[in-house]
């Protein structure tokens, strides 16, 4: 984009992957005369991340890509406390056995984002609770405390928006936002880090981070964020039906994640291109000019490169040579995700919407109810009559499977076992 000098600032603002910075001319200055480090924090709440954090791997590849240092940091500490961003209500307190568990699978996310090792611009992982959980508690008042204030504090939209909704905010998750500025001034002298990005509800929070670098050690510290993730018509991203639409392939198989992308409204095409893949922005213009029926080849291309930067290439190109022999040939691909199912529940026969409802294709047994009334409802291939019907034995094929399927594009296998 005209007007920057840093390859970093120039990429990320063409692909609109920018929604707040704090001093661009500044960042863009310093960023085109030396290597930087930036970081974004992860919270271990879960054992993967999901496609709400997709856009945050992104702007670290971009920087890694760019020729900078990033620092994919985990929040093993932070967790320990809860973020209250976007909440009505207090998170679940994790132990700390939980903890280590989860960012242990979360490290997985980030294999084929980023290139980590020992080099200038090769990426770290690090770890909040290696400095938040030797804190001292009065000495944490004296040297960090004094510097916030609570007044302001209580203008934070992660604390205004609880407070107005008459819901309970604990002392613990209030004092959140003073811990990850923390982690901003440890990083800065550990690392030198000067950037922290982040989605742009955290706005607020990495502002107070920068505020306080400068306080406490005269850093020069900049914010950075990113658009709120939703769809043309305006819906949430990385919800399904089944649930969250999560990055680590034991918890959605490579084939959902990419029949995910390949749902994609026509409208969201050319962003999520600019936004998910390195693909280059000419060939992004042309595919998203497609029309009709055309839009379809670059849905699957767009399926296909984003798969291919989370889950490798290969099990990228299994997903859609099974999409494709699914839909186009209906044969029925043996790499589908896949159901057990005890013999003997087949065998005593068990009730469509049922069965729909614990394959993962409804969130509910009453949402099953509705896809086979509505005529979604499949099985093998032919339209489950009523949501009265059942399934047994007789619909086992030769290998002992079946198919499922929720309207045209979402299909697992029951395999009785």
């Amino acid at each position: 984009m005209a007007g920057f000098k840093s390859d970093f600032m120039r990429v990320v603002h063409e692909r609109g992957m920018v929604h707040q910075c704090s001093d661009s001319a500044r960042l863009d200055e310093l960023l085109s005369t030396a290597t930087r480090t930036a970081y974004i924090g992860f919270d271990c709440t879960a054992d993967s991340l999901h496609v709400g954090h997709l856009l945050q791997i992104m702007l670290l590849r971009w920087w890694q890509r760019t020729g900078h240092k990033p620092i994919a940091l985990m929040g093993a500490g932070t967790t320990k406390v809860g973020d209250p961003s976007g909440r009505d209500e207090t998170r679940q307190l994790l132990t700390p056995q939980q903890i280590d568990a989860n960012m242990a699978s979360i490290r997985k996310s980030f294999a084929n984002y980023l290139q980590f090792g020992d080099g200038s611009t090769d990426a770290v992982m690090a770890n909040n609770a290696d400095w938040l959980d030797t804190l001292l508690y009065i000495p944490l008042l004296r040297d960090v405390g004094r510097h916030f204030s609570v007044n302001r504090m209580l203008t934070m939209d992660s604390v205004k928006l609880r407070l107005e909704r008459d819901q309970p905010l604990s002392f613990l998750e209030f004092n959140y936002m003073i811990l990850q500025s923390y982690d901003f001034v440890e990083l800065h002298k550990r690392y030198g880090c000067i950037l922290q990005m982040g989605g742009s509800d955290q706005w607020g929070n990495i502002i107070m981070g920068a505020d306080l670098g400068r306080r406490m050690e005269g850093a020069e510290l900049f914010a950075l964020t990113s658009p709120l993730l939703a769809t043309s018509s305006g819906a949430k991203m990385g919800k399904t039906a089944a649930g969250a639409v999560w990055l680590n392939p034991d918890r959605l198989s490579p084939y959902d994640f990419w029949q995910y992308w390949r749902n994609s409204e026509d409208a969201d095409v050319g962003r999520f291109l600019r936004t998910f893949t390195d693909m280059p922005l000419d060939e992004i213009a042309r595919l998203e000019a497609l029309k009709g029926h055309e839009i379809n080849e670059a849905k699957k291309i767009l399926a296909t490169e984003i798969t291919t930067l989370a889950h490798g290439k290969a099990a990228a190109e299994l997903a859609a040579e099974t999409a494709r022999r699914t839909f186009e040939e209906g044969v029925k691909a043996e790499s589908l995700p896949t159901v057990d199912l005890p013999r003997a529940r087949l065998a005593a026969g068990i009730a469509a919407f049922e069965l729909l409802h614990e394959a993962g294709l409804a969130e509910s047994r009453n949402e099953a109810r509705k896809l086979i009334k509505g005529g979604g409802g499949r099985l093998n291939d032919r339209p489950i009559d009523a949501d009265t019907a059942t399934v047994g034995e007789r619909d086992l094929d030769a290998s002992g499977t079946l198919k499922l399927s929720a309207g045209r594009k979402r299909h697992v296998l029951v395999r009785a076992v």
